[in-house]
């Protein structure tokens, strides 16, 4: 049967109801049936637990700027699904998603009928994402990992022209394991031999275990440490920062329109990736600065409308640092901001709002819910939040409602800021885009 678009992203969104992953073996028998496609491109792989997306990002905008042709997949979106494959940032159009959508699925059904097993969902998505690069003149293509590394579908491509590594921490350790050496191991799996790896190297044991798998496969291996950079200032509209030029020296000052401290390591990556990558032409400095300040990365500190910020730290690290920036802006001064907070059960959400609450003043919290099968119901979250503070907490289940109780809780100067989940980040974009106003 043909599909219309509408039919399509239906389809992909059904997947997770009769398949689950599979190996990489199954998974490179997927690709090899497509074609292998786009494997000729030079393939930059990159693993972490936070910050890769933002990673990719930036590198991708490096690249653009020099005039390359960039193919970025990544993961998940936020509000269209057509957001997981890119063309210099821009998500490929509805007609595009149809065509490799169409190509893939065929693929598929044959491999039905000879008794292989129908891709997962984000298999699905990796082999329209590679189609569509292959039907792209992409020099590059980023892949951002899904889960991991080691098994991550898009391990499957074993020969990367070069592997990133950004920050580690605690997530998803009922598959990755419970210590950050365990989770260490698994996204250095992403290491191939002879090909070089970058990476952050702000953790000490995951550091460790990066060199330690960089040597055992012969690849060269740079750690990139917070000497590398300087943070000059940190504001609710940008950070900027110093770096030392890999060409001359000089001391070069760089600017994101995003105001979280870590994200100077994560440009900090990317501008190390872009260096060697692009070691053999001239580059140009002024372009690289002028790509970093107008890039615009979606769920990263994004004021999605005034006074309400959305950011998509969802584990324990990423909370962290999202409380390392705001004490950075002096946010958490006075009263403080109002904290609306959702979550996925799989999250270490005790965690997250503990800390929150011994670290970060706040005027009230709000606990809300997503919507997804895995969500946290909004009672939970808030008898958590009372556990850890005497402070004030409104429990909404509804999105709507609980952005309107924040509004309220905020006064005439206080900010909100929405963390927890990007499956909060993206309802809220969705909400904010359709220009409701919640007072």
């Amino acid at each position: 049967m043909a599909y219309s678009y509408e039919e399509a992203v239906e389809y992909i969104g059904e997947i997770p109801r009769f398949t689950k992953k599979h190996t990489l073996e199954h998974t490179k028998e997927f690709l090899r049936r497509l074609g292998n496609p786009a494997f000729d491109r030079k393939i930059i792989h990159v693993a972490g637990t936070n910050g890769k997306g933002s990673v990719c990002a930036y590198l991708q905008a490096l690249l653009t700027a020099e005039g390359k042709n960039v193919g970025f997949f990544t993961s998940p979106h936020l509000v269209s699904v057509n957001e997981r494959i890119r063309r210099n940032n821009v998500p490929i159009d509805d007609r595009v998603f149809l065509t490799v959508f169409t190509e893939v699925l065929a693929v598929v059904r044959q491999m039905e009928e000879e008794g292989l097993e129908h891709p997962s969902y984000f298999e699905f998505l990796f082999g329209m994402g590679m189609k569509a690069f292959a039907g792209m003149d992409a020099e590059y293509i980023i892949l951002e990992t899904g889960l991991g590394g080691r098994l991550d579908a898009t391990n499957s491509v074993e020969h990367p022209y070069l592997t990133l590594i950004t920050s580690i921490s605690l997530d998803h350790t009922e598959i990755l394991g419970g210590t950050i050496r365990e989770i260490a191991g698994e996204k250095a799996g992403i290491i191939k031999p002879q090909v070089p790896v970058f990476y952050d190297g702000s953790s000490k044991e995951a550091s460790e275990v990066i060199r330690s798998a960089a040597l055992e496969k012969g690849a060269p291996c740079r750690e990139i440490s917070k000497n590398a950079f300087e943070i000059q200032e940190v504001t609710r509209k940008y950070i900027a920062f110093s770096r030392a030029n890999a060409y001359d020296k000089d001391v070069i000052d760089m600017r994101i329109p995003i105001c979280g401290c870590y994200q100077a390591m994560n440009a900090e990556i990317a501008l190390e990736a872009a260096e060697y990558l692009l070691r053999e032409e001239e580059v140009h400095t002024e372009r690289w600065q002028r790509a970093l300040s107008s890039l615009h990365w979606e769920g990263r500190m994004e004021e999605a409308a005034p006074h309400l910020i959305i950011d998509g730290a969802h584990n324990p690290g990423a909370i962290e640092a999202f409380v390392d920036s705001m004490k950075a802006l002096g946010a958490d001064k006075g009263e403080g901001p109002v904290l609306l907070f959702a979550a996925v059960s799989d999250k270490k959400y005790e965690q997250m709002i503990a800390y929150l609450c011994a670290h970060l003043n706040a005027r009230a919290y709000v606990a809300t819910e997503v919507e997804d099968a895995r969500r946290v119901p909004a009672a939970e979250l808030a008898r958590v939040f009372r556990k850890y503070t005497a402070g004030k907490v409104c429990c909404e289940a509804d999105l709507r409602d609980a952005l309107c109780a924040a509004e309220a809780e905020r006064g005439e100067d206080g900010d909100i800021y929405c963390l927890g989940s990007l499956y909060l980040a993206g309802m809220i974009k969705k909400l904010t885009a359709s220009g409701q106003q919640f007072v």
